[in-house]
């Protein structure tokens, strides 16, 4: 089979694990290659899908950190899981601020789903639902301004 032949090949796979769903560059690069592609023909692949607009990290982390936040994870956690997909820190940074106030509104969500509304009662309280939000990646400062109380 020659390389025209092989890098159609490797698109058509390509476009099938984006038909599901938006894929950074890397993480795309890497599900191929495990497939047994050739790199040189992997990379071809990839490079045309990008020039045709139908490959896009800009794309994909603009809709990761929607679907992250809808899902009530905090920065912390959504910049963590895209560097494991391989986006780059300028490209996160651009569009990922955890200094905007919504993720407070986010942070508030989801502990009153888990946890109702009213402020822990006590110190061990407070502690539990700090380290739930924490995990969950929402800022240190995120968490200690939703749970302040200055009672306890």
């Amino acid at each position: 089979m020659n390389m025209t032949k092989r890098v159609r090949t490797v698109r058509v796979a390509a476009m099938d694990y984006l038909s599901r769903r938006e894929h950074a560059i890397h993480e795309l690069r890497q599900k191929l290659l495990g497939k047994d592609y050739e790199p040189e023909e992997v990379d071809t692949a990839l490079e045309r899908l990008c020039q045709q607009g139908l490959l896009s990290d800009e794309r994909f982390t603009e809709a990761f950190i929607a679907y992250r936040q809808q899902r009530g994870s905090g920065p912390f956690k959504i910049n963590a899981e895209l560097r494991q997909k391989g986006v780059s820190d300028a490209m996160i940074a651009r569009f990922l601020d955890e200094r905007d106030s919504h993720w407070l509104d986010i942070a508030r969500d989801v502990r009153n789903k888990k946890f109702g509304e009213a402020l822990p009662s006590d110190i061990k309280d407070k502690a539990r639902q700090t380290r739930f939000l924490q995990q969950r990646g929402f800022t240190h400062e995120q968490t200690r301004s939703l749970l302040r109380d200055d009672d306890l």
